[in-house]
């Protein structure tokens, strides 16, 4: 049954010769579906805006959001998900890495029941060794320090039911980490596979900087252990400072050695202790800066324009 709306939300940074290829590839699977293509512009500098507002002028299918500056990928995706209309919501990036022939697969999963319906990666030989392996520490670090476990091998390419979306829309955070909080609602879930490719132009934006941000936001959102890790390491270091402290006066005044205060202890007792204060220091302060920056209240984005959209 195809008597239902189906939106594709995709954001965009710099991806103006990725625009036209994908969309070749994307409107022939959407053909037999009433849908939206909704691309959501992060801030572009490189035409990526003038290219889609030309197509959407002739397809009013093609529906344009317009941000001021660039924002971020994730709240771009909570902006195209609070634009779109459709009773189901893809997501996927603009660089064909995300194969829309696994679109019909996604839908019939949704029709079975579905609420959420992830596209898992089988294969990414696409990607260096080190980028693998730092998603792979990632997820099992986040799965170990979160109550809610986060799908592996998935990014942003996923459906979402209205009723998910509803949801997802309705939080007001200003960080958003979006592969936890879509997993955090508990609706019913079902996976497609499909093997990634290599993306068609350009290059990735997601900078290692960006990559440990990414972490930062994930593990900080999610999770409260690293504040207690904070205060183990705390006790930690004090219980070998007064381990220390009772090895020194038994050493002064009962082992018949000459005591000599040695520059080797010093220097790893300060490197030891001033280390593990400043990791506790940095563990409060993304805390805090998360704190600081819902306290703000600022708009997630600021528009500049919509095109097709009501």
């Amino acid at each position: 049954m195809n008597d239902f709306l189906l939106s594709i939300v995709i954001p965009v940074f710099n991806e103006k010769n990725n625009i036209l290829p994908l969309l070749d590839v994307l409107l022939p699977f959407l053909e037999n579906y009433s849908h939206e293509v909704l691309f959501v512009n992060d801030g572009s500098r490189d035409g990526t805006a003038e290219i889609i507002t030309e197509i959407a002028q002739k397809n009013h299918n093609i529906k344009l959001v317009s941000f001021n500056r660039n924002f971020g990928h994730q709240i771009a995706l909570m902006a195209g998900y609070s634009f779109a209309k459709g009773d189901a919501v893809i997501s996927m990036d603009a660089d064909l890495q995300d194969p829309p022939s696994a679109i019909p697969q996604m839908i019939e999963k949704w029709q079975q029941g579905a609420k959420i319906v992830y596209a898992k990666r089988k294969k990414r030989d696409v990607d260096s060794f080190f980028k693998k392996k730092t998603a792979e520490v990632f997820y099992r670090f986040m799965n170990m320090l979160s109550d809610i476990k986060i799908p592996e091998n998935v990014g942003d390419f996923r459906l979402l039911d209205r009723s998910a979306v509803k949801y997802l829309t309705s939080l007001p955070e200003h960080a958003p980490f979006l592969r936890g909080l879509v997993a955090w609602g508990g609706y019913s879930e079902d996976f497609v596979y499909f093997d990634r490719e290599e993306r068609h132009a350009g290059k990735t934006h997601y900078s290692i900087s960006k990559m440990v941000n990414f972490a930062l936001d994930g593990i900080t959102s999610f999770s409260v252990k690293p504040l207690r890790l904070a205060t183990y390491m705390g006790f930690t270091a004090g219980s070998f400072g007064f381990l220390g402290i009772i090895y020194a006066v038994i050493g002064k005044f009962f082992l018949p050695i000459p005591w000599v205060t040695g520059w080797t202890g010093i220097f790893v007792g300060i490197m030891f202790i001033g280390g593990v204060q400043l990791i506790t220091i940095g563990i409060i302060g993304e805390y805090i800066s998360k704190i600081y920056l819902e306290v703000l209240q600022r708009p997630h984005y600021l528009l500049k324009e919509k095109i097709n959209i009501d």
